[in-house]
């Protein structure tokens, strides 16, 4: 006969005690110092006092700051909108494909996580380098082109102009998009592999079009899945180091490029643990968001 936990409380506390100490020792005792930190102030080079003060929460909303907290949603948000984009068909082709061939696409998906990050930082570098690989490829198409329009009388096009394509926004969010896509394409998949597929044929079977079909029926089933999806991608874009720290320029620095030199150039750890614990709040009110629209969809549903 098995027993709940209720039953068996001794053995439940044995097994749980391990983990909960570590969490304790090693994530909320660490956490409380940084909170605490937050509410104090410097008072020797490596002197810190607890004061209790409000000031570095004050600092932290000053304009200059609150700029880079926007932007750095700003690029979170188009890193999930472009993530969401992509990766829904995608999701959908594997989930519509054969057994054998989603193993495949599965493996293809989670392949990257086989790979440091800081690997595949750089070799996303030399991809968009103005020698890499794209102004390799686009400079092949256009001479290619203006040979074609020698060829038939028209004005070559001239020279090639390689793109910067690096230390800007743009490669902060095409470099984000890329660490990102999977957690995105994951949940997603996971939702429409359990999709009910006689609701698509019926709806097909009463005259609705494939797209309408896709928008109507698929899109509203998934909904589980895609608040899964920009949950997990837009928190970790909203939060990025590494990725803008060496794709981006001077003006793409996000608010966790601002929280690393406080704490290791500036030396200012109260100000730094302020800006870390704004940024967990608006976690927190992204987790809260995402919980409510799920719960008013099941109970709409």
């Amino acid at each position: 006969m098995e027993q709940t936990w209720k039953q068996a409380k001794a053995a439940f506390a044995a097994i749980a005690a391990p983990p909960i100490a570590w969490l304790a020792l090693f994530f909320f005792v660490p956490m409380a110092v940084i909170w605490a930190y937050s509410f104090g102030e410097n008072v020797g080079p490596i002197t810190i006092d607890f004061t209790g003060t409000f000031a570095n929460y004050a600092r932290a909303l000053e304009p200059l700051y609150l700029q880079i907290f926007w932007k750095s949603l700003i690029i979170a948000g188009l890193t999930t909108l472009l993530c969401l984009i992509i990766g829904f068909p995608v999701a959908l082709a594997i989930a519509f494909a054969s057994p054998k061939t989603k193993a495949w696409l599965l493996l293809l998906i989670m392949l990257p996580f086989w790979t440091n990050l800081l690997i595949r930082t750089f070799a996303l570098i030399a991809v968009l380098r103005e020698n890499g690989y794209v102004n390799f490829a686009l400079e092949f198409l256009w001479n290619n082109a203006s040979g074609l329009m020698t060829l038939v009388g028209l004005q070559p096009l001239g020279d090639y102009e390689p793109l910067t394509l690096l230390y800007n926004n743009t490669a902060v969010v095409i470099g984000l998009v890329y660490v990102h896509l999977p957690f995105m394409v994951l949940p997603l998949y996971s939702a429409l592999d359990r999709m009910d597929r006689s609701l698509m044929e019926a709806s097909l079977d009463l005259g609705a079009g494939h797209l309408r079909t896709i928008w109507s029926v698929v899109v509203p089933l998934a909904a589980p899945g895609i608040a899964s999806g920009v949950l997990i991608t837009f928190i970790p874009a909203l939060g990025a180091y590494l990725t803008p720290d060496l794709l981006g320029g001077t003006d793409s620095q996000m608010i966790a490029n601002v929280i690393e030199r406080q704490f290791k150039r500036a030396n200012d750890w109260p100000f730094g643990a302020a800006l870390s614990f704004l940024l967990m709040y608006l976690t927190f009110i992204a987790i809260a968001a995402q919980a409510f629209v799920q719960r008013k969809s099941e109970r709409r549903g």
